[in-house]
């Protein structure tokens, strides 16, 4: 929220296309940061993924995730609204933990193996547990939130019990050229991820909402 902003001589200038519409433009960033989790992942057609939260971020871990074509792409949020979100962009499953026991659910899916993929994208400590329960033996981990809180785990399980690979995942390095090409072409799916758009002088209700008071996903601001 600054009125200027430095840039080194040797950045990397990543330029919208003129034609972009503006609450497309704003995806651009959070789905790079998207792609590369996704990319970390290492996703194969005979994978079972699950991405635990639909946000901004998760829902553009699910548009590009459905472009790797997993055996079954599952969803976990605790907000119908976004649930809804992600099915429209690709998810097979989409399940609300409050309302459902997801590990359970996995299990009586893939008859008691696990999934193969587990991302988190909530940063709840609950969210971490959750997939360390589901996720299979030899299974990847991949960590994509930040944490308020230091979350609490058996380390056995990564080791002793599971063998898993943990992984984690920040920004977005050399993503921008292929989120730009495409959210233009159409292939990741942008539409209601900016649920809200303010004048400034409307700021003080913009991050409210932007606190998830209402259920929006992304709140913008117009100039």
């Amino acid at each position: 929220m600054a009125e200027y902003v430095r840039l080194p001589k040797n950045s990397v200038i990543s330029k919208v296309p003129p034609d972009m519409r503006p609450e497309d433009a704003l995806l651009i960033e959070p789905y790079a940061c998207s792609k590369h989790c996704v990319d970390r992942a290492q996703i194969g057609c005979e994978d079972v993924v699950v991405i635990s939260g639909a946000g901004t971020l998760g829902l553009g871990m699910v548009t590009y995730a459905r472009m790797k074509n997993p055996a079954k792409l599952i969803v976990l949020d605790m907000a119908d609204n976004r649930l809804e979100k992600a099915a429209a962009f690709g998810a097979d499953l989409v399940w609300n933990p409050g309302k459902t026991d997801v590990t359970a659910e996995i299990m009586k899916l893939t008859e008691g193996y696990g999934c193969d993929i587990y991302i988190e994208a909530t940063g709840h400590p609950s969210s971490v547990i959750q997939g360390m329960q589901m996720i299979r033996r030899l299974g990847r981990f991949v960590e994509f939130s930040v944490f308020s809180a230091p979350t609490e785990l058996d380390w056995s399980i990564i080791g002793d019990r599971k063998e898993l690979d943990v992984l984690g995942s920040h920004l977005s390095p050399y993503c921008f050229p292929f989120v730009i090409e495409n959210i233009t072409a159409g292939k990741l799916k942008t539409n209601g991820v900016v649920s809200s758009v303010f004048k400034l002088e409307e700021w003080k209700k913009a991050f409210e909402l932007a606190a998830g008071a209402k259920g929006d996903i992304k709140v913008a601001f117009e100039f």
